[in-house]
């Protein structure tokens, strides 16, 4: 369960962990307010709440702990190039699994290569750390990891390295029109 509480310095969040009085605070979490991170609200609409950390969630485990989720829980965007096609392919995976590039490869129907940081900033408009899974400048082909299909909701990044936004996963495949695969490594 997700307690909300505003005050002066923001808006604080708190999740509940089995019982009721299991309750643990989380990392401050305010409204968004970079550039990046409102381009992302703007893309959501309001049915979705871009919240930014203090610190960075650059990483799944960052994300994790400041969001007080497991690892399992944060969708992770991966970018990766389509070698004929030189489209960008998004790949969003459950921040615990590990992408096998040969399953992408084939569900993609094109060899891939791993993309870098300019084919990323340039492909979506965001650096890598906070690549959401919507708003990007050129669409790509996306992928979504099959694990994240059993979780009541997930987190993803918000275009930041410290912003990110919770949903459930048929919100992620109705987002994103994505296509979930089983593409995590074994």
């Amino acid at each position: 369960m997700v307690l909300r509480s505003r005050g002066s310095s923001g808006l604080s969040i708190r999740f509940a962990a089995g019982e009721d009085n299991d309750v643990g605070e989380a990392s401050l979490m305010k409204p968004a307010v970079s550039p990046s991170a409102l381009k992302v609200q703007a893309a959501l609409g309001d049915k979705f709440e871009v919240l930014e950390f203090d610190a960075t969630t650059r990483t799944a485990a960052d994300a994790a702990a400041a969001i007080g989720c497991t690892v399992a829980e944060i969708a992770k965007s991966l970018i990766f190039r389509a070698l004929s096609s030189n489209r960008p392919v998004l790949v969003v995976a459950s921040g615990v699994n590990r992408v096998d590039e040969a399953k992408v490869a084939q569900a993609v129907g094109e060899k891939i290569a791993r993309a870098d940081a300019d084919f990323v900033r340039g492909a979506t408009g965001f650096a890598i750390g906070g690549v959401p899974p919507v708003g990007h400048a050129n669409p790509p082909i996306v992928l979504i990891d099959q694990s994240l299909m059993a979780f009541a909701a997930i987190w993803a990044a918000a275009g930041t390295p410290n912003a990110v936004f919770r949903l459930t996963p048929a919100e992620l495949v109705a987002l994103t029109g994505g296509r979930v695969a089983a593409i995590k490594r074994q």
